[in-house]
């Protein structure tokens, strides 16, 4: 029997989730510019969370910690499934682990993909906005200082889409930025597990309703914490 699933998701998120949706999952897209202040981001999640008017077997949160967005959402009559990853890139790499490894050994890349590319709200598009709000001079200084730690431009390839135009535009940007360009091999993994489980622990964070989403909850210690 299938669970009745409820996903919540950012734009970006959302684009990787639905060709892998079991049929009859209700979702809703959240604006990836919530992002931009944590606060409103949670405040705008638990509006939502609240909004259901029917309980679930589960509701999925397409978020990973995300600047602590989602510390004190409180569950209501479902379950939240959260995965147990600091942002979407994590999401997109099919892990935590396949996440750190990136970050090892490249810190400095700016990860593209179609989503992202689509929603358009990256430093290269704020670029083209500072051009005509401030002239060419200044907003060449301010996009050395926004890109100052970045040396590689990666787009990551989740295999669900055709991206000659993703790459063509990543390729394009990455040239004109100065950026070494590089295709990465994505996974669909983590989705697939959001979706029909198994939602193991040290890869998500599942929330019983009336419960509230912990800090601790993301970077468990040793031992976990029981909750009240």
């Amino acid at each position: 029997m299938n669970r009745r699933l409820f996903v919540l998701a950012c734009a970006t998120v959302i684009e990787e989730m639905v060709p892998l949706m079991p049929e009859g999952t209700e979702y809703e897209v959240l604006d990836f510019g919530l992002h931009i202040n944590p606060e409103h981001l949670r405040h705008t999640l638990q509006q939502h969370i609240d909004a259901l008017q029917k309980p679930y077997d589960a509701v999925i949160l397409g978020y990973g910690l995300c600047s602590q967005a989602v510390i004190a959402i409180q569950a209501r009559q479902s379950p939240l499934v959260i995965p147990r990853v600091d942002d979407c890139i994590a999401i997109f790499l099919g892990s935590r682990d396949a996440h750190r490894e990136q970050h090892a050994r490249e810190p400095g890349t700016y990860y593209l993909t179609k989503g992202w590319i689509e929603v358009g709200d990256t430093p290269f598009n704020e670029y083209e906005r500072m051009v005509q709000q401030y002239g060419q001079e200044r907003a060449d200084r301010l996009i050395r200082i926004m890109l100052a730690h970045y040396t590689r431009l990666a787009l990551i390839n989740t295999g669900q889409y055709a991206l000659e135009k993703y790459r063509e535009y990543a390729r394009r940007t990455a040239e004109r930025f100065g950026l070494r360009y590089e295709e990465i091999l994505g996974s669909t993994d983590l989705i697939q597990k959001m979706l029909y489980g198994p939602w193991l622990p040290d890869e998500f964070v599942v929330v019983p309703p009336s419960a509230t989403v912990r800090y601790e909850d993301f970077f468990p210690p040793d031992k976990e914490t029981p909750r009240d």
